[in-house]
């Protein structure tokens, strides 16, 4: 199981490329710190998969009820876009423009761990989201997602 610890600034080139910091590159098997796959994320930010987390995922989009017309919209949001990137020789991935309008990223970014993918960000922006969120508001969350029965403390 790969799974990811971190967050790291990295800076966009001209080209629209980044470093993959060497903190999560660590943190990947060998045999899946070549390939991704880049695609949106729920917020305006970019979710980065090993092509290994990826794959199940796609499979089991691919099994969804094509007749549903909410699977068909999930299907194209979630899909359109996903793109396979590889690591170049000096380390770096290319974020493709359309990806780069939706998430608003200019130079400097973020990417931030999510459990088993990496979350790209614009550097204003996730700062701005954590700037804007309350300890208390964080303690009511964690509470609701870690303990949705109310049973526990």
């Amino acid at each position: 199981m790969i799974g990811f610890l971190g967050e790291y600034e990295a800076t966009l080139d001209s080209k629209s490329r980044f470093l993959l910091p060497a903190g999560f590159k660590k943190q990947l098997p060998e045999e899946d710190n070549t390939q991704f796959v880049i695609n949106r994320g729920f917020e305006k930010c970019l979710t980065l998969y090993p092509v290994r987390i990826w794959e199940p995922i796609f499979n089991r989009i691919g099994q969804l009820n094509d007749f549903d017309p909410k699977v068909r919209e999930f299907r194209r949001y979630f899909l359109n876009g996903a793109t396979m990137l590889e690591l170049d020789s000096a380390g770096r991935l290319l974020v493709p423009q359309n990806l780069k309008e939706y998430a608003g990223l200019e130079k400097d970014i973020v990417l931030a761990s999510a459990t088993n993918k990496i979350e790209i960000w614009d550097k204003i922006k996730y700062k701005q989201f954590f700037e804007s969120f309350s300890p208390d508001a964080y303690s009511d969350l964690a509470k609701e997602v870690m303990n949705p029965g109310g049973q526990g403390s």
